[in-house]
């Protein structure tokens, strides 16, 4: 199929996720992978315990059906250029990243074959999926690491290349549950992104080409700064409070949806409200 025609798709998981219930999550992973299909790589660079968290996501993908799953670990640069690794994701239809620390993702990963290979597949149409940390690597500039639960300010926040598979975007996770919303603004305000996504644990936004749609028990929250009227991120100090006017703030729960190229979301009865979004969104 050509490039053009391939429809290319994320799991992007703000962590937490259910394994042991229904997992609703973890199975749509597997349904769009392929269903019982389903050949799966589980990227461990990311956790300092990949045997433990590798055989646990294989438990639950094997339970939901997926016929091959393997562990690609990944300890330093020179284990990114495996054959071995390289032959499994040649033949994945599913590349998962567990979670831990993205900066290990990131020095590990980053501009080796690996890379490369994944981001072949993912434009033939593989799924990717990732959650916490592997989610935090999905943009092109990453949140490194930052302050939760504090008012935006330059100093809470530490930026980074990602993975680039969602680019132009920052993605932050565990997003309600620990007071993420300073931080996402101060990354927006420092990146060239105009868009923000936190996603709350048990939750994901799944991405298919430009539309997004939310699954899981939380809420995907949606930031939005493309039309903001004014920010003094240029008149301050690092540690001083950051001010943004005009910026637009959109909470999206289970079976809404969003759109990347007219960035208006849109309800889970697939329309799209037809009030002016400066009306229907809330500025922050």
């Amino acid at each position: 199929m050509a490039e053009s025609q391939t429809k290319r798709q994320l799991v992007i998981i703000g962590g937490a996720e259910d394994k042991d219930g229904d997992s609703q999550i973890l199975r749509e992973f597997v349904r769009r992978a392929g269903s019982t299909k389903a050949n799966i790589v589980i990227m461990t660079a990311a956790t300092e315990l990949p045997r433990e968290v590798g055989e646990n996501y294989i438990r639950v993908f094997e339970r939901l059906g997926a016929e091959n799953v393997r562990i690609v670990d990944t300890e330093t640069r020179e284990d990114a250029t495996s054959s071995t690794a390289l032959e499994a994701i040649a033949k994945a239809t599913g590349v998962f990243f567990t979670g831990g620390d993205q900066a290990r993702i990131t020095s590990i990963l980053k501009d080796t074959e690996i890379d490369k290979a994944i981001h072949k597949r993912f434009a033939e149409g593989i799924v990717i999926a990732g959650t916490s940390a592997g989610a935090a690597v999905m943009p092109d500039k990453m949140i490194v690491e930052g302050d939760s639960e504090t008012n935006p300010r330059i100093e809470i926040v530490e930026m980074g290349p990602g993975m680039g598979f969602l680019p132009g975007v920052v993605i932050d996770q565990h997003f309600s549950q620990r007071g993420r919303l300073g931080r996402l603004i101060s990354a927006l305000l420092q990146e060239p992104a105009d868009l923000g996504f936190g996603i709350d644990e048990n939750t994901a936004m799944v991405v298919t080409d430009s539309q997004i749609e939310v699954i899981g028990e939380g809420c995907v929250t949606v930031v939005d700064e493309s039309e903001a009227t004014h920010n003094n991120i240029n008149e301050i100090l690092k540690d001083e409070p950051l001010a943004v006017f005009g910026a637009k703030l959109h909470i999206l729960p289970h079976g809404y949806k969003f759109d990347l190229k007219t960035r208006r979301p849109i309800l889970n009865d697939g329309t799209v409200p037809d009030v002016p979004l400066a009306v229907s969104a809330t500025s922050i």
